[in-house]
């Protein structure tokens, strides 16, 4: 070497003039200095500047072509150095010469980043050679498959069910993680990742972790291997029932939350449900989501435990004390409160005595003289009203409310202002099968037996009278006990001047456009019934008893829905034994 440029080297070979090489022949980080001595290539005696061209490369290629050749011949594993990357792969120094690493020969799979093996020592095989091109190729994958395959052999040779291995995560997917034990794969499930609920894999595990594993099952022929990573820890229910004694307070996670309630997560693979009935003692709770979130740290009351069926029931309501208890020292008998309409039903209204704690008022607790037919006659839902406390039963955890208790009986009063044989006139507002019901002034109802109306054969009170016409009365009877007052127009009628009956039964003649709708009304009935009979329905199955039907549905109703009914029949009763009552009178014209 006589001279070192920018872009080439100058070197005296003996000829007259001095031979040029490129100056990347001799790599970027070589150190040259004038009087260095090489081994180079004539390629050619004179170029146009008038200098001998020489090549260091292809004088090392040539040198040692047949080491190339026999390596390549007989499959020989050889040694190299990374020494830089270039599209497509890496160049590694192979006896000082170039050659080519193709990215997909470099490993078993795809490396990330090939910039990070520059400079390390790399064993490979040449797989492909061109002594014109000066092309070699040379694969590591080779290599590591052949050691793999050894590897794989003597460990399905010793490999058995129940031994402990250690293994690299090399893979992860939604369903598990693959685990190389030293040449051959297993799957890792992720049922197997732990005793706890895992969502996906990489929650307990990540490529490149080194983690001791079971063998599950091994299917040799299949090269099949189960792995479990949880079966290496202590079964966490062997000892849940002395860990979590019934009746005991612990603290949890919400986990997961569904329709009918929330599963609490105590430790790594116990899980309890906490069930919606058992999460608020006042509050009716549409949806768990409604007061808990997942991930919520929560304290909880073990309720039951089954160990075999892996099941523990908790309580959420149980760690506060229930207010049904105290219910009746705050709200004692007779306590007046102030509280908002909730609900209306055909049977009464709920009303709100403290949050999530309702009441019912009854129809008949209502009023002392109206017969109310539907709450909202009296009330509307929303409104602020003012309810005597009746009863308290905490076992069922119902309380009976009333608004007529507010005031006094006026029933004693009533008896002196209407005594047996008082003439008045009422108002009709409502008729019955059996009778009418007639308004006697504010709130207040009496009753007119089917016999005591005036008019001679009446099949039917809606065919002679109108509702809100007024109608001359006498009372005949008055039951303070049961609050009713039975009354009969026919009486009065008998002590009114001569002819009055004549002239009332004249002032009601039979209403024939009333009769016609009802006709109808009841023609529409029959052709539905007959429509029944032709699609098949059996008319002729035997009905079932009032009795039995009252039974099926109290199993199923409301209790203030059965409440509700006794007292509808009761009123029936009432009125029918008001009827009988007054035409059993002997001084009664029939």
């Amino acid at each position: 070497m006589v001279e070192v440029r920018e872009n080439e080297i100058l070197l005296n070979i003996g000829f007259k003039s001095e031979g040029v090489i490129p100056a990347e022949e001799f790599g970027n980080d070589a150190e040259l200095k004038v009087g260095d001595v090489f081994d180079v290539f004539l390629e050619k005696i004179e170029n146009q500047d008038g200098l001998v061209v020489l090549s260091k490369e292809r004088a090392d290629f040539l040198k040692v072509w047949d080491k190339i050749r026999l390596a390549h011949e007989n499959g020989d594993v050889v040694q190299g150095t990374v020494d830089r990357r270039i599209k497509g792969g890496l160049v590694v120094k192979l006896w000082g010469v170039d050659t080519f690493l193709p990215g997909s020969q470099v490993a078993l799979r795809q490396v990330p980043n090939l910039e990070d093996l520059i400079g390390e020592e790399i064993e490979c095989r040449i797989i492909k050679k061109n002594k014109r091109r000066r092309n070699v190729v040379v694969s590591r994958r080779i290599v590591l498959e052949q050691e793999r395959e050894e590897k794989k052999r003597k460990l399905i040779a010793e490999l058995e069910k129940g031994q402990v291995r250690t293994g690299v995560v090399k893979n992860i997917t939604d369903f598990g993680a693959f685990v190389d034990l030293g040449g051959i794969d297993g799957l890792l499930h992720i049922t197997d990742l732990s005793w706890g609920r895992v969502n996906h894999p990489n929650e307990v595990v990540a490529i490149g972790d080194e983690i001791e594993v079971k063998v599950l099952d091994f299917e040799q022929e299949r090269e099949r291997i189960s792995l479990g990573l949880k079966q290496l820890q202590s079964y966490p229910w062997d000892d849940v029932e002395q860990k979590y004694p019934e009746g005991s307070v612990v603290k949890g996670h919400v986990v997961s939350i569904t329709n009918y309630g929330a599963f609490v997560e105590l430790e790594k693979g116990v899980e309890g449900l906490i069930h919606i009935s058992e999460m608020s003692w006042t509050r009716h709770i549409k949806h768990p989501s409604k007061i808990l979130a997942i991930g919520d740290e929560v304290e909880v009351m073990v309720l039951k435990i089954d160990k075999e069926n892996e099941k523990i029931s908790l309580g959420l309501k149980q760690t506060e004390s229930d207010p049904w208890l105290t219910l009746t020292e705050r709200y004692p008998m007779g306590t007046v409160i102030e509280g908002k309409v909730r609900n209306l039903t055909d049977f009464g209204a709920f009303v709100e005595v403290e949050e999530g704690i309702d009441g019912l008022v009854h129809i008949s607790d209502m009023s002392w003289t109206k017969r109310v037919r539907h709450p909202k006659e009296v009330l509307r839902r929303g409104d602020s009203v003012q309810v005597q406390i009746l009863d308290i039963d905490t076992d069922k955890r119902r309380i009976s409310l009333g608004i007529k208790q507010l005031q006094d009986n006026p029933w004693p009063e009533l008896a002196v202002e209407f005594p047996v044989g008082k003439e008045l006139t009422g108002k009709v507002t409502r008729m019955l099968d059996h009778g009418v019901i007639v308004e006697l002034e504010s709130e207040l109802e009496g009753f007119v037996p089917l016999g005591h109306l005036g008019i001679p054969k009446l099949d039917k009170p809606q065919y002679y009278f109108r509702e809100d016409e007024e109608v001359p009365l006498k009372v005949i009877k008055m039951d303070v006990e049961n609050r009713r007052i039975v009354l009969s127009i026919a009486e009065r009628l008998k002590d009114m001047e001569e002819g009055a009956t004549e002239t009332f039964v004249a002032e009601h003649p039979r209403l024939e456009e009333v009769v016609a709708a009802d006709l109808a009304a009841q023609g529409e009935g029959e052709t539905v019934t007959a429509s029944a009979e032709a699609d098949g329905t059996d008319n002729d199955a035997p009905e079932t008893p009032p009795a039995a039907a009252a039974s099926a549905a109290a199993e199923v109703a409301e209790p203030a829905e059965t409440v509700a009914a006794a007292e509808d029949e009761s009123t029936q009763d009432m009125e029918a034994e008001s009827a009988a009552d007054a035409e059993s009178d002997p001084d009664t014209e029939k």
